[in-house]
């Protein structure tokens, strides 16, 4: 298994920068945010709170969280259910800050991680610890990042994009605050692994952010 590790905080373009160069390198992408966001999800419906370390970790090995391609695109599954969109609120993905910092909830995410890349011949994974915590040993380690304020102009355009108005501050402030608890987390906080390629992409668009990590991602694999 060939494995490209993707870490970076909240907003740099991890995801669109996998989801680009799985599909150059014929590999299958491995969302982990969005399983993180799924197992949010579930534990909102279930009224967990985000602070009871120890029924996250219970329902972290208890639910069934897949992907399934749709074409070009990748639905997320949980426990059966097609929960794609329901995911992408900025109220789960906060949530999802919250639960990820418990160490119970990330070995049982880890190893799930794991167990899905395992059936893949190539993965390109992206995540806040996938360099240096579920995949130390990646052919291939990028850490993705942007300044607060360019990640957050990004996210706002997104949500703009979705129908959600979020004023420019409020998504700053969200970026600050998730920053801090990615970085100051007991349990695999955000860091750039020693071996990894930092491509910083303040004022780049997407095409030259990916074209770049493509380069990048070639010479490593020996695939030029």
């Amino acid at each position: 298994m060939t494995v490209v590790a993707i870490d970076g905080p909240a907003g740099s373009g991890k995801s669109t920068l996998a989801r680009g160069l799985a599909r150059a390198l014929g590999f299958v992408f491995l969302d982990t945010g969005a399983m993180y966001r799924a197992l949010a999800l579930a534990a909102q419906r279930a009224g967990i709170d985000p602070d009871d370390a120890e029924r996250l970790a219970q329902l972290a090995q208890q639910v069934d969280i897949r992907f399934e391609a749709d074409g070009e695109a990748q639905r997320v599954l949980l426990d059966g259910e097609d929960v794609s969109e329901a995911i992408r609120t900025p109220e789960i993905s906060d949530l999802a800050s919250r639960i990820a910092v418990h160490a119970g909830v990330r070995r049982a995410m880890v190893a799930l991680q794991r167990a899905l890349a395992s059936a893949a011949h190539g993965v390109v994974a992206e995540g806040r610890d996938t360099t240096t915590v579920v995949f130390p040993d990646a052919a291939v380690k990028l850490y993705l990042d942007a300044s607060p304020q360019e990640r957050a102009r990004r996210r706002q355009h997104q949500l703009q994009q979705q129908g959600i108005d979020a004023p420019y501050e409020q998504v700053l402030q969200a970026i600050l605050e998730r920053d801090a608890r990615d970085a100051a987390r007991a349990d695999s906080p955000l860091r750039i692994a020693d071996d990894a390629l930092v491509i910083q992409n303040d004022g780049w668009s997407k095409e030259q952010t990916f074209e770049y990590a493509l380069q990048l991602c070639r010479e490593r694999l020996g695939m030029l």
